[in-house]
């Protein structure tokens, strides 16, 4: 299957997608209405207009060094997951989004870095929980947000995947236990994204890294802005081969091109024996 990850939505109706992803809220704070004919797509703890406008909701690691956009490593501002009154808000717009289509995308879930967060919050909560451990703690804390929000969902819960499948690593970063996650989602995403795609060795090493450490099924997001059809497809034909779907992010044009000259292609290619 192959599907789009659009703000527009009425790429998501496009023939050429066999399911299509739109973003309800993005990374910036930049909010749309749900649609009936997509899955509807929740940042969750990215937010720079939230940020913006409470800089207390930001995580800060151990020197009080904030997890803003201005700042190493982050291409947008966080907000940090212990924040009640923030899921609160969350879990709103899933539920405005479950009532235009009960399957759900869940993006930007987790800790910020390894670091993080070292806010009041977090070290009250940290205190008064029942784990010495802070990996074990964090690791509770999303698992709950996202069986929170999994319990609103009636239909497929999809959750983005930072690309890393390195054992270990996605929970030591960002607080995902993926044997635990796995009760609460159907499918996962994991967005392999390159400027060119001028070589595909490495997306075939991430998206087999994935297949040996996840049960549940998952999907991999290409990126199609401005990139080369010839490379679309060549990125296409790698990861086909693993995931559940190929997404292609942000640009509809190019990935319809991409598939069509693809089709084409096959079309051509067809033989139906020797000629007579």
């Amino acid at each position: 299957m192959y599907g789009v990850v659009t703000r527009n939505a009425e790429e998501v109706q496009w023939p050429e997608f066999d399911r299509g992803f739109y973003e309800v809220k993005d990374v910036t704070g930049r909010s749309a209405e749900p649609i009936a004919d997509g899955v509807n797509m929740v940042s969750c703890f990215g937010d720079n207009a939230a940020a913006d406008a409470d800089p207390s909701l930001v995580p800060v690691d151990d020197m009080g060094r904030p997890a803003t956009r201005d700042r190493r490593y982050f291409d947008w501002a966080y907000i940090c997951p212990s924040r009640e009154d923030y899921r609160e808000g969350l879990f709103e717009i899933i539920d405005d989004c479950v009532e235009a289509n009960e399957d759900v995308r869940l993006d930007d879930v987790g800790f910020p870095r390894p670091e993080y967060c070292r806010c009041g919050v977090c070290e009250q909560a940290f205190a008064e929980s029942e784990y010495e451990d802070r990996n074990e703690w964090r690791a509770s804390v999303i698992t709950e947000f996202v069986a929170e929000a999994a319990d609103r969902i009636p239909g497929r819960v999809y959750l983005t995947l930072y690309p890393d499948p390195y054992p270990g690593h996605l929970y030591e970063r960002a607080g995902l236990d993926l044997a635990a996650l796995e009760d609460y989602v159907d499918e996962f995403v994991v967005p392999l994204y390159d400027m060119a795609y001028e070589t595909t060795y490495w997306l075939e090493t991430i998206a087999k890294g994935f297949e040996s450490e996840l049960e549940t099924p998952f999907s991999i997001e290409l990126y199609a802005v401005n990139v080369e059809v010839e490379n679309l497809i060549r990125a296409l034909e790698v990861a086909e081969h693993y995931g559940e779907s190929v997404l292609f992010g942000y640009e509809a044009s190019n990935a319809r091109a991409a598939l069509r000259r693809r089709r084409a292609d096959e079309r051509d290619g067809v033989s139906h024996g020797e000629p007579k």
